[in-house]
């Protein structure tokens, strides 16, 4: 514990850095945390008497970036509202169905196609079908979408994701580490997670009166120990129920987002969320080995086909089913095409039941190759889209044109 602060200092230095490189290149930020903490993490090589590895500051690293998690939810759930996301609350349902059964069938498929056995699909089609909340609140702010009109959608897979995850990992922590599980213990499970975030919405939104009051504090310091409070309250205690505490974030964000100090909190809260939120990505790096990647490289590429696949597919279905147009739903399906944090603790669930040793590598070269593209083709969707569709619009206006064009000479002979 002698070298802890200068750890810290080391890392915060290289995280600059790689965040550096990322402007001087253009490039999204998100893989050169990630790169960064591979490099110096416990698992990397030590290069002879040196030894860069950052081992004693890990735990606290890995710390500081959930709160990383918790600021980057919070901040998105800020952009929102608690009225915005009710309204859409319908399609939110129908898009997040969608979503889900086209990943997980894929995952399962893949799965089934690559000889494994059945826990080992379960866990695979778990680990490919969860979007990294992280990643995505990090593009949306980063490329500035939170006002884009699917973004609502995007916001509502999220929380459906979770409401799946927290059924799914009671059915898959049965099976795999007791060998058995309740169907009444899954049910419960998923109706106390989809309770909570009701609860936290309905009594939130009635409490905002309330809740301009308390928060009518001239104190700055008083302030954030209010909001941080609080936050980190309603985010810890979502995790005691199995609702991940970065969806608890989200909660308390749309909740304040509703109040007059919705400002204020956006303000004060931005240093925090760039801080933490760069942690967090350094902190997923030094999780990864790089030795145990090269065995799951075939498996690995395959599943991030599928997932390419799967997501355009069921963005373009989730927008169409919310009367969104195809350009938006192109973003919807390339925002949360990035894996990370749940794909991880599925792996990790694998491990701990004893099923097959490439589950964790496979996990984390899926992830870190996802961790790439996902910000990168979201940053590029324009261009995407009109891969697929520029064809199919100009068709459509020499159509209109020639339409125009023969009604101009009907009117004209008559």
């Amino acid at each position: 514990m002698d070298h802890l602060v200068l750890e810290i200092g080391l890392a915060v230095v290289l995280i600059a850095v790689a965040g550096l490189l990322s402007v001087k290149l253009k490039f999204s930020v998100i893989p050169f945390y990630i790169l960064v903490g591979m490099a110096v993490g416990p698992h990397a090589p030590k290069w002879g008497v040196f030894d860069f590895r950052f081992i004693e500051s890990a735990p606290l690293i890995e710390f500081m970036g959930r709160l990383g998690v918790l600021f980057l939810l919070f901040y998105l759930g800020l952009e929102f509202s608690v009225g915005r996301l009710i309204k859409s609350g319908r399609s939110i349902v129908v898009g997040g169905t969608i979503y889900i059964a086209i990943n997980f069938t894929l995952g399962l498929l893949f799965a089934l196609l690559a000889g494994m056995p059945f826990k080992e699909m379960l866990v695979i089609a778990g680990i490919t079908t969860i979007s990294s909340s992280a990643i995505v609140a990090k593009v949306l702010v980063d490329l500035k979408r939170t006002a884009n009109p699917e973004t609502e959608m995007i916001l509502g897979i999220i929380m459906f994701e979770d409401v799946f995850l927290a059924v799914y990992i009671s059915i898959l922590s049965g099976l795999v580490l007791s060998g058995s599980t309740s169907f009444a213990g899954v049910a419960l499970s998923a109706l106390i997670a989809l309770g909570f975030m009701l609860a936290v919405l309905v009594i939130g939104r009635k409490a905002v009166p309330l809740l301009n009051k308390v928060l009518d504090i001239r104190s700055n310091e008083l302030f954030l120990l209010v909001i941080f409070g609080g936050l980190m309250v309603i985010a810890g205690f979502s995790e005691t129920i199995h609702v991940a505490e970065a969806i608890g974030a989200l909660l308390v964000g749309l909740v304040l987002a509703e109040t007059d100090h919705m400002k204020r909190i956006e303000h004060m809260i931005l240093p925090f969320r760039d801080f933490f939120g760069a942690m967090f990505f350094f902190s997923f790096g030094l999780t990864i080995d790089p030795t145990t990647l090269g065995g799951a490289v075939w498996l690995s590429l395959g599943a991030v086909v599928i997932t390419l696949i799967g997501n355009f597919v069921a963005g373009m279905l989730a927008g169409k089913s919310a009367g969104l147009s195809p350009k938006a739903s192109v973003n919807i399906g390339l925002t949360i095409v990035s894996r990370g944090e749940f794909s991880i603790v599925m792996a990790n669930l694998g491990k701990a039941g004893g099923l097959m040793t490439i589950l964790q590598p496979f996990a984390a070269l899926y992830v870190l190759i996802l961790a790439i593209l996902g910000p990168l083709l979201t940053k590029e969707s324009k261009r995407v889209y009109k891969l697929f569709y520029a064809r199919k619009e100009n068709a459509k206006a020499k159509e209109n044109a020639q339409a125009a064009e023969r009604a101009q000479a009907e009117r004209r002979e008559g």
